[in-house]
């Protein structure tokens, strides 16, 4: 096979235990730190900041890319160990990024689809693709089918975790209007209550 042979050794290693479904803890947990390997993730998390004036930090990028890339990861070995089709999680996954897009800030939806397109860079297609070739082999598995799904889950995920903290991020910025109006709104009565007191 010609893909890296660390990656392919590694996977068809661990495919090969009894325990074949350490599989996916493993995938998650080399998918979370991965990315921080990824050149272009740095670039991306300095330039989110920057442009955002610093609304979006580095950290909840990093961290939203990490957990979206582990949980492609895990699904993607477990389609290695159960054969379940690709567009099973492809299909909901891109619809409920989309759906989400409406109830975001566009800045975060940007921010989204680009990471997308990095999460899926170098390292992935160096590493975790040959990881999930090697496992593929082990199991007897489609290596058209199954193995190479990686990439496509690996671009999806970070749609809906960057897409979330968005979520949460606007969520949180209501709640603290909310809370600013009330305490204005406080404030107002007991002038009003003083002023009509002869205060």
């Amino acid at each position: 096979v010609g893909f890296m042979p660390a990656g392919t050794y590694l996977g068809r290693q661990i495919a090969a235990l009894p325990n074949a479904w350490v599989l996916v803890p493993i995938g998650m947990l080399m998918g979370y730190y991965i990315v921080a390997a990824e050149p272009a993730v740095h670039v991306l998390k300095k330039q989110v900041e920057e442009i955002s004036s610093g609304r979006i930090t580095q950290t909840a990028i990093g961290i939203g890319l990490s957990i979206g890339v582990a949980a492609s990861v895990g699904i993607a070995m477990l389609r290695i160990l159960t054969g379940i089709p690709l567009m099973w999680f492809l299909i909901p996954g891109y619809a409920i990024s989309l759906l989400i897009s409406f109830f975001v800030p566009p800045l975060y939806t940007g921010v989204a689809f680009d990471s997308g397109g990095v999460a899926s860079g170098p390292m992935t297609t160096t590493f975790l693709l040959p990881f999930a070739v090697g496992a593929c082999e082990a199991v007897g598995g489609n290596l058209l089918t199954d193995a190479f799904g990686i990439v496509a889950m690996v671009a999806m995920t970070p749609l809906i975790t960057i897409q979330v903290i968005g979520l949460y991020a606007q969520m949180k910025h209501r709640a603290q209007r909310r809370r600013r109006a009330d305490q204005l709104s406080r404030i107002d009565d007991g002038i009003l209550y003083y002023d009509r007191n002869g205060g």
